[in-house]
């Protein structure tokens, strides 16, 4: 198997970095101020601020669809789905992008209270703030 240079880029890390060009044999490689690797996107400052909107992005859209489609609001039925749908996005690999900022932990805390607005008898829950 041959290695494909088009798909190796750098990745600059830190505030005082010299950016260096690097090259493999006679090729230049592209630099990158983010990728994604295994699923989790990391820029170029190791801040994940960038996943969680992407996580969040996945998740409320897979909420629009489950609030389109779902005749029954049962608590059993959202429960259901929101584990099996929702839940693997934001909790995939979450130990290494564990969200850093009160902005991203406060949008992925959204989703979950979109959820909740989801369930016949917990719209309540939603509108309560924490004291």
């Amino acid at each position: 198997m041959k290695f494909n240079k088009g798909k190796c880029r750098v990745l600059h890390l830190g505030r005082n970095n010299p950016m260096h060009q690097y090259t493999s044999g006679v090729d230049l490689l592209g630099s990158s101020t983010a990728e994604k690797d295994l699923g989790v996107l990391v820029d170029n400052k190791l801040s994940m601020s960038q996943q969680c909107a992407l996580v969040a992005k996945a998740a409320n859209g897979i909420l629009g669809c489950m609030q389109k489609s779902l005749a029954n609001r049962s608590r059993e039925v959202i429960l259901l789905l929101y584990s099996a749908l929702v839940r693997p996005h934001l909790e995939f690999c979450v130990q290494f992008w564990a969200p850093q900022f009160k902005k991203a932990r406060e949008l992925l805390e959204r989703v979950q209270r979109r959820a909740t607005k989801m369930i016949k008898r917990l719209e309540h829950l939603s509108c309560m703030r924490k004291g």
